[in-house]
This record gives structure tokens, sequence and C-alpha cells, in this order.
């Protein structure tokens, strides 16, 4: 595909106080999560103490929200949205109508969840397989309003195939929540803020550099409130910062995290079996941007993400969670250099071993190295992740105290010392156990408090003219880069890359440029000058 400067692009990248400092030049990211900054979009709102007594919301004061994916973990964390007295979704978006060939971790768990939220403990028992799309959602909606109101019927939820349709069809619509699968959410998240909606997406943002970067260009240019559904406020983090900062492990050279994802089957080969596309299913609108390609069930559901081309692999999946705040508060750009080593599998052909050539799917297990520029007072530092499995060797500081990792982790490696903590920076200590004994002992440092609101909440306020959300959009493109240029590697067989910000480009292996960008079926181009 050849130069993918886009002159849009490269001067969003080159203003990195606009990008990093959200209209506060004396902000940076690990400033910013702690402290908020100011919205610039708001509604005309009817005070609710002019409407109504305490709890009561009055209709001007919530969003109208559209539900945009409706598969098993859009229903799973639809209850929580139904519960917001401030938010009511007024319509749904899926290209499946009601099926029941969804994946999920259990094969009751998520019916009966529902049946529990709407009061009806026999909802759509006995029905083969496990529930999802728009008809599922608008029911469970419908029905959880019209208890909520004391109502035998509550009829208020509009249904779309067809993301375009929805913002076309509902002007009234304040906001968005795009739960699609990773190939569809710069898409759909351009397509709603270019309509002036308010817009939450989960990970990724976009499964591409190019597509990532448009997102947060377009939430910068429309002003609407944005929050990544993934980030977090950092606790943790903040925790590990602090003891850091005052010396506890000296110098930070390395952080280290781990996952057992993934925990859902992956392909090494291209299917070539035909079955049938599932009644009322758009298999054409599933696709979205991505070129033409027969339907099969390995590449849809919760296994999408196992392919280049629909998902962003288990750094996409996990890694959001665990290293979105540490993004934030080691103030980390793009990576200038990202190396991977993927597995491989091998098959027979003949009566001879061969490895599989595989640029589509991503490997079972696999490591990938980031490193950082110095910045500030901060020195160069690297970034390890793992997934399937797999771990850094077991340092001698855990040797002592018998022990080893656990399946999912995070440790922070200095040069005086180590600190190892769960998964998303739980429960942080120094090891080996007698050096967080001493640490403790002198008093530990105090840490910096957030206290603003947190999660769809803290968007909500945005909406309504407060501050800015931790998972602010324009917060988003150096971890973005990172984990999409972490594919690019992977896809090309663990290829070390070094990396242009500035324009946008891998400048020691020119054909990776083209793995920046999607090859877009005829009618869904994204363009920056369109942004």
């Amino acid at each position: 595909m050849g130069d993918v400067k886009d002159p849009t692009i490269v001067q969003t990248a080159s203003n990195s106080s606009a990008s990093t400092n959200l209209q506060h030049p004396k902000l940076n990211r690990r400033q910013f999560i702690v402290a908020g900054g100011a919205a610039t979009a708001a509604f005309t709102l009817v005070p609710r103490h002019v409407l109504g007594g305490p709890g009561f919301v009055a209709p001007s004061e919530k969003i109208t929200l559209a539900h945009i994916g409706c598969g098993t973990e859009g229903l799973r964390e639809m209850p929580e949205l139904l519960a917001m007295k401030e938010v009511q979704i007024v319509a749904v978006c899926d290209p499946m109508k009601d099926g029941h060939n969804y994946v999920d971790w259990s094969p009751d768990g998520l019916r009966s969840e529902l049946a529990r939220v709407i009061g009806d403990p026999g909802w759509r028992r006995g029905r083969p397989g496990i529930p999802g799309g728009r008809e599922v959602a608008k029911e469970v909606i419908e029905r959880y309003y019209a208890r909520q109101r004391g109502m035998e019927a509550f009829k208020g939820c509009a249904t779309y195939n067809d993301f375009r349709e929805l913002l076309e069809n509902e002007p009234d619509v304040n906001g968005v929540k795009i739960m699609t699968p990773d190939h569809l959410h710069a898409t759909v998240a351009i397509a709603a803020m270019r309509k002036g909606k308010h817009t939450m997406v989960h990970k990724p943002l976009a499964n591409r550099v190019f597509e990532a970067r448009l997102v947060v260009e377009t939430a910068r240019r429309t002003k609407v409130a944005t929050h990544f559904l993934p980030a977090s406020d950092g606790m943790n983090i903040r925790t590990i910062m602090a003891w850091i900062d005052d010396g506890a492990i000296g110098t930070l050279r390395e952080i280290h995290n781990w996952s057992n994802r993934p925990v859902w089957p992956q392909y090494p080969v291209i299917p070539t079996d035909r079955p049938p596309i599932p009644e009322g299913f758009d298999w054409t609108l599933w696709l979205g941007p991505s070129l033409d390609r027969p339907y099969h069930p390995h590449y849809t559901n919760a296994v999408f993400r196992g392919w280049y081309e629909f998902g962003g692999g288990s750094i996409a999946d996990m890694g959001h969670y665990s290293l979105w705040p540490v993004f934030q508060l080691f103030d980390l750009d793009a990576p200038v250099s990202v190396e991977s080593t993927p597995s491989h599998v091998c098959t027979l052909r003949g009566q001879v071993a061969v490895t599989i050539r595989n640029d589509y799917s991503f490997p079972y297990a696999c490591t990938i190295h980031f490193k950082f520029a110095a910045k500030g007072d901060r020195g160069p530092l690297e970034l390890f992740w793992y997934d399937g499995s797999m771990k850094p060797p077991t340092p001698e500081e855990l040797e002592v105290d018998g022990k080893q990792f656990e399946p999912e982790g995070m440790m922070f490696v200095g040069d005086k010392g180590k600190i190892l903590a769960e998964f998303r920076g739980e429960n942080p200590r120094l090891i080996p156990e007698e050096k967080m004994r001493s640490y403790q002992a002198k008093g530990l440092p105090e840490i910096p408090h957030y206290d603003g609101l947190e999660g769809v909440a803290a968007w909500v306020q945005t909406c309504k003219g407060g501050p800015h959300t931790y998972g602010d959009f324009l917060l988003a493109r150096p971890i973005s880069d990172a984990f999409n240029l972490g594919a690019v590697s992977l896809r090309l067989g663990g290829k070390r890359l070094l990396f242009d910000s500035q324009n946008m480009r891998v400048t020691n292996h020119p054909d990776a440029n083209n793995c920046l960008v999607r090859a877009y079926r005829k009618g869904w181009e994204l363009k920056a000058k369109e942004a």
C-alpha cells in the first residue's frame, strides 16, 4: 500500500501538548488521571429539583443512549446501564436479529443473569444455545423498564441491523455505547462522533494504528464526551508509582505483564468449509469495512479476537485493563521499537513436517517487547507482554520466599529491587517478603487520591459538562499505537520494528507499513481529511 503518511495524522502526532494535555498545558497524563480536566460538550438541562423529588431524573437530564453491539459482552454489561437513572437506552443495533449460537464462558450464566435482572427466572429457559442479538437486547431493555416503572409493558426501544441507519434515523440520541467486534470500533465511533454523539467504546479503540489515531483526532475535532471502557483510575498503579518515586526499587528499568489469555479458540488455518449463514444474521454488515469473505462461525462471536482482521489478540483484550494506567501515569508515548516472539504450529503434508506460515491469526502464545524513550525525569523504559501462559523467569527474590509467579501478574523492575503485583496491579508488594516488611516499617508514602466518578458514571458527568474521564479518547493514542504495532510484529513473524511516531511509519521494514492500515471494502473507507 506504500506510503501511509497522512498530513492530518502527522500534524496531530507532532502536536504532543494537545494530544497529551487535553487543553491543560501544565498537566501531563500522569497529573491528568488524578486531577481531571474540563469537558467541552454539555446539554441544556432542567434542574431535577424543579420537576421531582429525591431520586427523580427529569427526561431532559437523561442521556438517551444507543447500544451498538448486542452480543454476549454487550448484554452482560447492559444491566449496569439499565440501572442508571440518568441513562435511558432508546435504540439497539446488531446484524444478528435473535440468535442462539453465541460463545460464552458458561452455558447458562448470561441467560440466568439477564433473567434475574428482568425479574423472570424462567425467561428463555429451555431454548437451545446462548442468546444474543438486537431482539434479545430490546426484550431485556423493555422488560426492565416496565418493571422499573411498575408497568405491564413498556415500548420504547428501536432496533436496527445497520448502525448507519440508526445514526441517521435517531437524531434525539445523545450518546452511543459501542460493543461490536474490534474491526468495527473505529468505523462506528467515528461515524457517531461526526454526528455529534457522545461516545463510549470497548477495547481496543481500533485494531489498526491509522484507525485508532483517526478516532483520537475525530474526538479532538468534534469535542464530544468520550470514554474508553477498559480504562481505570489507576489506584493500584498509583500506589506502585508512589513507591518507585520514594526510591523503593531505585530507578525503574522494566515492566513485565503476563496473562493466561487466550481463553478462547484460536485457529491456525483459514476455514475452508462453507456452513450456512445463521437465520437473521446479516453477514455483510458484520464484515463492515473488511473485505468480503465466506461466512464461518470461527470468525464471529467471542472468537473474532484471534484474527488479525477482526481482533486485537490477547494484549488488546486484557492489556488495556492492566496497562492503561501505566501508560498514563508513566507518561508513555508511542514505543520507539517493538519486537515479538510468536509461537508457531506445525502440520504434516504427506509425510513431511512443516511449519504453517500464518499472517492471518494470532499465535497461541507470544511475548512482545516494547522500548520507550526517556522523557522528562524518567529514563528509557522497557515493557514486556506475555500471553498464552508465558511468563518471565522466576526472579531470585521470589525464589528466596519459596514461591513462583501466579498465572497472571505484573512486575516492576528497578536497579535496586522489584515490585510484584497481581494482573491489574492489585496487591503490590516488594519482593522478597523481608524487604516489604522493612519498607513498611519505615512508613509507606502517601498515595495521590482520585476523587472523581468512575466508568460510565464519569462519562455521564462529562456529557453534562463535567470533567473529562480518565478514559478520554485523547489519552488513548500511545497505548493504541503500541498494541497495534505489537500485532504487526506478530503478523510479520516477530520482526523488530522501529517506529517513527511523528510520521506514523515503520522505518526499518517498509512492508510493515501496509499493516498499519486496513484494506477497505468499497464504500467503507475511512479518511483522515473527513475527521
